[in-house]
């Protein structure tokens, strides 16, 4: 009977911590917009090729964030191929209201001048920046992304990098506004920068 009583007492421990771990998730970035929460997102600086890169260099303009690297085999490209896609179809006026910024999470790779290189062949409206890891954490934290590095052995790459697969879009005013998933249809966010225009024009 003692036995069963303690077995009946961790099982109702158990089941608080798991119903406290749900309740303290987590939320996703979406969520956490749609409830208003005005600690996502901000300013920034990192470094370009032609130097320093603060996001408030692009106010008046709607700002689409992606925060990658450029080895990346299939994430990366697929989102910068959206957001390219995405510019291509707006018209001219619209497009040139639109700035792409390219975040890369791997320094030790990717330099200011490979991501220029890197950036240059989806489209010219989007930049390339990095910056130092403290700096590239800062705005991890800020945007509620995440990254890590994983080792790949007998690989000449030697480690890949887990990362979000967002599209953060910023505001003119500078306000993180909405993010949309790597994969979405260009046509989804040709809509969505749409709206921002409008409501912000």
């Amino acid at each position: 009977m003692k036995t069963l009583r303690i077995l009946l007492l961790l099982t109702a421990c158990l089941l608080a911590g798991l119903a406290l771990a749900f309740v303290l998730r987590p939320q996703p970035v979406d969520t956490r917009l749609a409830m208003g929460d005005t600690n996502l997102g901000g300013d920034f600086t990192l470094t370009s090729a032609q130097g320093p890169v603060s996001l408030s260099d692009f106010r008046g303009k709607v700002s689409v964030i992606f925060i990658g690297y450029a080895s990346c085999p299939d994430v990366c490209p697929t989102g910068l191929a959206v957001l390219t896609q995405a510019i291509k179809q707006l018209p001219e006026d619209q497009r040139e209201q639109i700035q792409g910024i390219f975040i890369s999470v791997d320094p030790e790779r990717d330099t200011p001048q490979k991501l220029a290189e890197y950036t240059a062949f989806f489209s010219p409206r989007i930049i390339g920046v990095t910056g130092t890891t403290d700096q590239i954490n800062k705005v991890v934290r800020q945007y509620g992304a995440f990254y890590r590095k994983v080792e790949l052995k007998d690989s000449a790459m030697g480690y890949a990098v887990d990362h979000s697969s967002r599209l953060y879009l910023v505001n003119q005013e500078g306000h993180l506004e909405k993010t949309l998933l790597h994969n979405s249809s260009p046509q989804a966010l040709v809509d969505s920068l749409k709206a921002i225009l409008t409501n912000q024009g």
